[in-house]
């Protein structure tokens, strides 16, 4: 198992307030998330049920950094983590502080496939960060500081809440961004399958092709269908329509052609499906079971299929 190691500051966090002991441990389950929904973009998202399990001890000194499962060999395993310097953000915000930390992240999203591995990353290690401060920070203070790490809060705030989210920016002038999310009701016959490929993309890269502006009338059909979504979501017969998209899909098609050539097939077969963040992985939404052609067809092509119940948020223990 890849490990790493290194030296720190005395006290890692707030070195004004209370140090934490050694041996104080916590373990947080966080869930991998959706976002956009088709016509959401950097709005709706929504919590799956594929897991990451982060375990944080608190030591004498330093860090130490265990990861496995995906990512092991690419993450970097000092300072420069996510999960550490989520929770290092955590702790501070928190007014707490440690003299070192053990961090084993158990990895499941995986990683580059537009299914909120990093906001997973962000928001476990903040929630790790407040059940050592005995729950200091609300869910609105979480939301905020994982959507900070992200810069949107569509997959942070589905990760910190659970469920289906909408979630927004609020701005004002010589001021840093205000992160909002409140949970969407769904229906109990909601379904969601998410098709995943073997290979990645940069969300960089996807987010490099969309154009500074669009047309009038497609952003009003945006507007429509994100209304509409979140109706669809606790009323599924309409999700084929609310799902649909002028805004971003069609302008990422050019680098996601596998994935652009996925949902054709699935919608064209009545089934609600759409990119799932800046992909490639799709997003089927749906209600009745995939045929068994379906999926064969689809594993034939190279897609790993999850069937993934709407989750709960992050949780720790």
């Amino acid at each position: 198992m890849p490990a790493g190691e290194a030296a720190y500051p005395e006290v890692l966090g707030a070195s004004g307030g209370q140090v934490l002991p050694a041996g104080r441990e916590v373990t947080v389950s966080v869930p991998a998330s959706t976002a956009n929904l088709g016509p959401g973009f950097d709005t709706l998202g929504m919590a799956l049920g594929l897991y990451d399990t982060i375990h944080v001890r608190t030591t004498s000194g330093g860090l130490v950094l265990h990861v496995s499962g995906e990512g092991e060999s690419t993450v970097p395993l000092d300072s420069s983590h996510l999960v550490y310097k989520a929770l290092e953000g955590g702790l501070r915000a928190a007014g707490i502080g440690a003299r070192g930390l053990e961090i084993e992240c158990e990895n499941s999203i995986p990683h580059s496939r537009g299914l909120g591995s990093s906001a997973s990353a962000a928001v476990g290690g903040l929630v790790a960060a407040n059940a050592l401060a005995d729950n200091a920070l609300d869910d609105e203070r979480l939301v905020q500081l994982s959507s900070e790490f992200e810069g949107h809060p569509d997959n942070a705030a589905a990760a910190v809440l659970g469920g289906a989210v909408v979630a927004w920016t609020e701005a004002e002038s010589g001021h840093s961004p205000r992160y909002r999310a409140v949970r969407v009701p769904t229906s109990d016959e909601l379904r969601t399958t998410v098709f995943v490929p073997e290979f990645s993309s940069s969300t960089a890269e996807t987010r490099g092709l969309l154009p500074a502006k669009v047309p009038h009338a497609d952003a009003a059909f945006n507007a429509s269908r994100a209304a509409l979504l979140t109706v669809a979501l606790s009323r599924p017969e309409f999700l084929l329509a609310a799902t649909e998209d002028r805004l971003h899909q069609g302008y990422r098609a050019p680098a996601l052609e596998q994935t652009t050539e996925l949902i054709a097939l699935l919608r064209g077969r009545g089934f609600a499906a759409a990119v799932s963040g800046a992909g490639p992985t799709t997003l089927c939404l749906h209600t009745g079971d995939l045929t068994a052609t379906l999926r064969s067809d689809a594993e034939s092509r190279g897609w790993k299929l999850l069937d993934l119940p709407v989750a709960e948020g992050a949780r720790a223990k």
